[in-house]
């Protein structure tokens, strides 16, 4: 056989491969998709990720599996992930706790940034300041006043140190300057349970994980950690509107595998814009306090890479070490 010809061959497999890949990338998806989440059921963005999951198998024709991989900030989903076939039938859906277990995980398998490619954030959430119902606070300079009235006594109940929400309460605690100490508790529902109590003096969290008390009438929101105000609660000020700056915008996003081909994420993308363009999908999302938005995937990228910049230069004033 002359070299001629067995380039000839070689040259002709490669351009079979590559009508073969071609293809696959065209019918992608013929078989159902997963999507991980790095923390457990009933949280936001399981909530918000299924809501999303069911309008993309209707959009698509193929099923989107959720599938909850709590454990280690979320990491050990991201490490399965980074790791996963760059075929298009794994992927991941991701929070602000992406960057901040970036920071505050020691020991994080996969590079946050170079090892997704980003799809787009899909929707974004709100995080506010809230009170139990019989605290003497009525806004937040109020709230400041009394908690350095105290000279330290008063606390603020957190989910965890070194979470979203305890850095979150940290940068609210540094730029105003409040004497005040986190206690950390396992779940929202015990923090909670310190703010009706009065343990504490203030947490910081999801409004959609808080809804139901604020509703109620147990606890009361004094401001949102948004740019601006927001669209649910119109009536309750953005921090910023006290500390000129301040803005943090809870988000979810999907992602694949770094290395998964451009037309797949390219047809993901697209289906997203379908499925968030519906008033029933939008209308569920509003019920869990978030709002459909989708991004792209440059916007995407750079709001990692900056939610990891602020929450390093917050846990490094705060002296937080990653575990």
């Amino acid at each position: 056989m002359s070299r001629t010809f067995k380039l000839a061959i070689a040259a002709l497999a490669a351009i079979v491969l590559q009508s073969g890949a071609a293809g696959a990338q065209q019918d992608w998806p013929n078989k159902p998709v997963r999507i991980l989440i790095g923390f457990g059921a009933g949280g936001g963005t399981d909530v918000a990720t299924r809501i999303v999951a069911e309008g993309l198998s209707e959009v698509l024709g193929q099923q989107f599996t959720v599938e909850n991989r709590p454990g280690a900030g979320g990491t050990i989903a991201g490490g399965l992930v980074a790791r996963a076939p760059k075929d298009g039938y794994t992927a991941i859906a991701l929070s602000m706790g992406h960057a901040v277990s970036a920071v505050m995980v020691k020991s994080v398998p996969y590079d946050p940034i170079a090892d997704f490619a980003p799809i787009g954030i899909f929707t974004n959430s709100a995080i506010v300041v809230a009170v139990g119902k019989n605290s003497p606070a009525t806004d937040l300079k109020s709230l400041v006043a009394l908690i350095n009235k105290e000279s330290g006594k008063l606390n603020y109940s957190t989910v965890g140190l070194g979470s979203t929400q305890h850095l979150i309460a940290e940068d609210l605690v540094q730029r105003t300057g409040m004497k005040a100490q986190a206690v950390p508790y396992k779940t929202t529902g015990e923090v909670v349970t310190a703010l009706i109590r009065g343990d504490s003096a203030f947490a910081v969290d999801l409004y959609h994980a808080i809804r139901g008390q604020v509703d109620a009438g147990e606890l009361r929101v004094l401001a949102t950690s948004t740019p601006k105000r927001w669209t649910a609660i119109p009536n309750v000020p953005a921090v910023a509107e006290t500390l000129p700056g301040f803005g943090v915008l809870g988000w979810y996003g999907l992602a694949f595998p770094a290395g998964t081909p451009q037309p797949i994420i390219d047809k993901l993308r697209g289906a997203l814009q379908q499925v968030l363009a519906r008033d029933a999908v939008r209308k569920k999302l509003e019920g869990v306090g978030a709002v459909a938005n989708l991004s792209t995937p440059e916007e995407f990228k750079k709001t990692i890479e900056s939610d990891i910049s602020g929450f390093k230069e917050v846990a490094g004033k705060a002296g937080l070490q990653a575990n």
